[in-house]
């Protein structure tokens, strides 16, 4: 019916070519009265329709029949409630809700394991505990992420540093070009994206940071596989598509104290574009926390001497001891296994290695 009226208004006269768009501003200022609010999408020239009930299925599609015979750019506004239909999480934190873990359906109640002894930390928690010591030291570090305080860590900082925090939303792109704008100013932004999210920003990172050299530390969270997140999240590209890009270091720690180092290393004087990737959960280290140490950038070294076969990786994120039991269980010769940096990668660390083993 709307549609109908829309194309009648084009055709009268008396209002000449200008009926449509009386029409149009006394239909926006009708529903800003109505909305108490004023709509951007109609002052961008979308028709806006809503909101109605995201949960009404049926009402739903027939809304979504209607709209799809009207011409035009359009927009329809749902509303939902996150874990509709199940109490709990209707009326409990949206955040705790969003990945809860094992719980009790019963109940709503979250069940936490007590483990026996300490255990590793997860690799977020050494990122969020990290920044906020060297930020502590530094008055120049500021933290960004694009909506995802929580799976990244990063509202330690909010916590403890509110003014030096900030989330900006679901805006990857936005993220990176924030934090080039603090770094051309002097400041040291440390920019947590996942690393299969960082994708959307890769513009971003190629002309507004590494162009222009300017000293932005990205920290890339669920680097490979990333489990129980699904395969939106897993980290499968990022050492190739920074690779390539001028003035990027890439980086990826061994373990947690490792990256503890890195973070150290990343935010001092005189760096560029710096890139820190690590793997989503649990590493292998309970103690940790050391005094930092300037990582060398480029240098690769032997972690484990063996007979046979040599292994260079860029990658390790368990134990050397623990990978060569396994290569011994399968009758395998214990590897000569050499850790290097994804770039600059240390040719001659390669070279010496593979030159002592027949593999």
């Amino acid at each position: 019916m709307k549609d109908e009226v829309w194309k009648v208004l084009g055709k009268l006269s008396k209002f000449g070519p200008n009926a449509q768009a009386i029409a149009q501003k006394f239909d926006a200022a009708l529903k800003t009265a109505l909305l108490k609010q004023s709509n951007l999408f109609e002052s961008l020239k979308f028709r806006y329709f809503g909101p109605v009930d995201g949960h009404d299925v049926e009402r739903l599609v027939k809304v979504l029949k209607d709209l799809r015979d009207i011409p035009g750019p359009k927009l329809l506004h749902t509303v939902t409630v996150k874990g509709k239909g199940y109490a709990p999480a209707e009326v409990g934190s949206p955040t705790v809700w969003h990945a809860p873990g094992l719980f009790n359906k019963e109940t709503g109640e979250i069940i936490k394991v007590v483990p026996k002894s300490p255990q590793p930390p997860k690799y977020q928690d050494v990122f969020g505990h990290t920044i906020v010591e060297l930020a502590e030291k530094n008055d120049r570090i500021v933290g960004i992420t694009p909506a995802m305080p929580t799976g990244c860590s990063l509202n330690i900082m909010m916590k403890a540093m509110p003014d030096r925090a900030f989330d900006v939303g679901i805006a990857e792109q936005h993220a990176v070009t924030f934090s080039a704008g603090l770094a051309t100013q002097g400041m040291v932004p440390f920019c947590n994206i996942y690393s299969s999210f960082m994708q959307r920003a890769y513009d971003q990172v190629v002309h507004d940071v590494a162009l222009q050299n300017l000293h932005v530390v990205f920290c890339l969270d669920r680097g490979g596989l990333a489990g129980a997140d699904g395969p939106t999240h897993h980290g499968a590209f990022d050492i190739a598509y920074f690779r390539c890009i001028p003035n990027m270091i890439v980086s990826a720690p061994m373990n947690e104290e490792e990256l503890h180092n890195l973070m150290a290393t990343a935010q001092l004087k005189d760096q560029g574009p710096f890139s820190i990737r690590y793997p989503r959960g649990e590493g292998v280290m309970t103690e940790w926390k050391t005094r930092s140490r300037r990582s060398t950038i480029g240098t690769g070294r032997r972690v484990r001497t063996g007979n046979d076969l040599a292994v260079s990786a860029s990658v390790i994120s368990t134990s050397p001891r623990r990978g060569s039991m396994r290569y011994r269980r399968k009758g395998i010769p214990s590897p000569t296994t050499t850790c290097v940096s994804p770039k600059p990668i240390d040719g001659c660390c390669c070279t010496r290695s593979s030159a002592s083993s027949s593999m």
